[in-house]
């Protein structure tokens, strides 16, 4: 059977936590619902996986594995009772990588005031420096969680309700090193189409959104981003030059000190897309045949980024799904 790349989702993005109860409630409190959870009590840890479920959700109703937009929180056993152990969140030096995750909100003033009042704590208030219109939470381990609005943010200024019911988890940031290799592989090895490029000449990088799925609402309104309405983008920020240093890297998040995880595909016919990806003379971290998982596979991006590939049950031959 051969595959089909427009049928891949991006299913998920995995983050070490540290007390999974604190993450849980964090993620909860945006609305989010536990999907799925693995007990790996052997190997010592559990992974959860929470994501928009709502009515009004994207993927509401659908199985783990045909979703977009997921967080898997990974948690090792012992680490919520050590006062050393600390997550990295991919925004200090010099272990920057991954930057952080986003949300899109219904009445972004509203959606922060609500955070602010429980509690939570901001990397990046509404109200700070220029850009009135995205804020970043942080979440129990210091991952930055930018909101962003799906309507101008003109028209939500006075409006005190928020329905976490209509929120999307609508991208993953990763910073990448050459913008030019890193858009080949992920539009023509792993599927994605570009989405949406945001130039920033003054500032001296670029922002570019890949993902699965429909295109960028060209009818959007003034001052709101074209896929605020999606789940499951790929944001790749590129920084000008860093193509030009070869002794220039990225922390992968998976070298020490560890926080992010890796990013997930799901995929219409395991075998042929890993055959695929073979035929394309990937970097592997781990094949189909490696070690005792025989269900998974680890693709390593242009930067060393784990990519882990997984079955959409939906395509399943036999699925009930």
């Amino acid at each position: 059977m051969a595959t089909d790349p427009t049928k891949y989702k991006f299913n998920h993005t995995m983050l070490r936590v540290k007390d999974p109860k604190a993450s849980i409630k964090f993620y909860e409190f945006l609305g989010m619902k536990m999907v799925n959870k693995f007990e790996m009590k052997d190997a010592k840890f559990d992974l959860y996986f929470l994501a928009y479920d709502s009515p009004k959700a994207v993927s509401h109703g659908n199985h783990w594995s045909d979703r977009e937009g997921i967080i898997e929180l990974t948690h090792n056993y012992g680490t919520e009772d050590d006062p050393n152990y600390t997550i990295n969140n991919g925004n200090k030096e010099p272990h920057r990588g991954f930057g952080h995750i986003a949300i899109s909100v219904d009445n972004i003033q509203a959606a922060c005031q609500r955070l602010e009042d429980a509690g939570y704590k901001f990397q990046k208030k509404l109200t700070d420096g220029r850009m009135r219109s995205i804020a970043f939470a942080l979440d129990p381990d210091g991952y930055w969680v930018e909101i962003i609005c799906q309507k101008p943010v003109t028209e939500t200024e006075n409006v005190k309700e928020t329905d976490t019911g209509t929120y999307r988890m609508n991208h993953s940031m990763i910073r990448v090193k050459d913008a030019e290799k890193s858009l080949a592989f992920y539009k023509d090895i792993m599927g994605m189409k570009l989405k949406r490029v945001s130039e920033n000449k003054d500032n001296g990088f670029d922002l570019y959104f890949l993902g699965y799925g429909a295109d960028a609402n060209d009818n959007s309104p003034n001052g709101v981003n074209p896929v605020a309405d999606h789940e499951g983008l790929l944001e790749m920020t590129w920084n000008y030059g860093t193509e030009k240093d070869e002794n220039f890297k990225y922390h992968d998040g998976n070298s020490e000190p560890q926080g992010f995880g890796h990013i997930c595909i799901s995929v219409d016919d395991i075998d042929a897309a890993c055959q695929r990806f073979e035929d394309n003379k990937v970097s592997w971290k781990k094949r189909l045949t490696d070690g005792r998982m025989k269900n998974i596979a680890f693709v390593l991006d242009p930067d060393g980024y784990w990519i882990e590939v997984i079955q959409n049950e939906k395509h399943k031959a036999g699925s009930k799904y």
